[in-house]
């Protein structure tokens, strides 16, 4: 074929494209009409979950996984602001590594709220300001988030998915020369995250300003000569800040695993990980006999961290499987005065 001839059969295959799009969208509107009847969510992470791991099964093209992730995850946010803009809450500010994790679900086109802190989010949920909540949970290099198993044992929301995003940060100034910058800005764990990286270039020296978030980082860089900051790559490219070095990061696979919360349980999809809060009697055995439990009914405990709240020691436990699975429910009835269950989810890794 010739050139004209082959963006012919583009435009043709788009025609063919558009037409779908809108056909399913009214099927969509469809489903959204029945809910609306009985309450249920518009989102459903499982329902989403089964349609591409159908898809991916049976593609035989050029799509990798990835792609077919990225085009039909699109789709699915499209879809459900056409239905019924839902607002999201999630620790901002924009541009932040919570930014990108929720929008990695919910589209481009979603209302963004960004919140200043992890208590933030979850009390606008509770109150109904936004439908959902995005926070950060753990990090691969800094561990467990305190504020938010915190507010997960607080607040009465529910984890209804989880996002893994991988962490690389950017040195970004405005200064050509890096003998020029004389302080930087970036959150307090990012500098941590960096600090081979200051020790090699001689920027362990330099005064090091810790501040909310590595976007806002990016900001207060770009407004003050003779600065820099230690910031994700869309935080610089929004705020106009030339990026000097890239994946400046001390560990490549550095990854932060992020929740969804909202009001409602997800339906079993058939590949679920669990959270819950344990707080056991301060006996001995007590939690060796818990343990076993879940080691008599071949369920695989997946993360056992002890935290403090209020002065208590608890459990942040997490397992494969879902809540309403027989022989699941059997465990948590026996143990239900210990127990809150965060939460039953598509599992998106094993662990971070």
């Amino acid at each position: 074929m010739t050139l004209d001839e082959l963006r012919l059969e583009i435009d043709t295959i788009d025609d063919q494209l558009l037409e779908l799009y809108n056909k399913r969208m009214e099927y969509v509107h469809q489903v959204g009409t029945l809910k609306n009847t009985t309450g249920a969510p518009i989102y459903r992470p499982e329902r989403e979950q089964s349609i591409l791991n159908r898809l991916k099964k049976q593609n035989t093209g050029k799509l990798t996984d990835q792609a077919i992730d990225a085009l039909f995850l699109e789709m699915f946010a499209v879809a459900r602001n056409l239905e019924r803009p839902e607002p999201i809450a999630y620790l901002g500010p924009e541009a932040s590594f919570t930014h990108q994790a929720a929008e990695s679900k919910f589209g481009a086109m979603s209302a963004y709220i960004p919140i200043s802190s992890i208590k933030g989010v979850f009390r606008e949920v509770s109150r109904g300001t936004a439908k959902f909540g995005v926070i950060p949970i753990e990090n691969s290099s800094n561990g467990i988030v305190s504020d938010t198993i915190s507010c997960l044992d607080e607040y009465d929301l529910k984890i209804i998915a989880e996002v893994f995003v991988d962490i690389h940060h950017t040195l970004a100034t405005r200064c050509d020369d890096i003998k020029n910058i004389k302080k930087i800005y970036s959150k307090d764990i990012a500098f941590d995250q960096c600090h081979n990286f200051l020790k090699d270039c001689g920027l362990d020296e330099v005064e090091l300003i810790p501040v909310e978030s590595t976007a806002k980082a990016a900001r207060m860089s770009m407004k003050e000569n003779n600065s820099a900051a230690i910031c994700a790559d869309v935080a610089a490219k929004m705020y106009n800040l030339p990026i000097l070095f890239e994946n400046i990061e001390d560990c490549s696979d550095n990854k932060t695993r992020f929740f969804i919360v909202s009001n409602f349980d997800n339906l079993p999809s058939g590949d679920d990980k669990t959270s819950m809060l344990v707080r056991l009697p301060n006996t001995p055995g007590s939690l060796v006999e818990f343990l076993n439990d879940f080691e008599k009914f071949k369920v695989n405990l997946t993360k056992i961290k002890s935290h403090i709240v209020g002065g208590a020691s608890i459990f942040f436990i997490e397992f494969n499987g879902h809540q309403d699975e027989k022989h699941i429910k059997e465990i948590l009835h026996k143990h239900k005065g210990s127990i809150k269950i965060l939460g039953s989810y598509v599992k998106e890794n094993d662990d971070i």
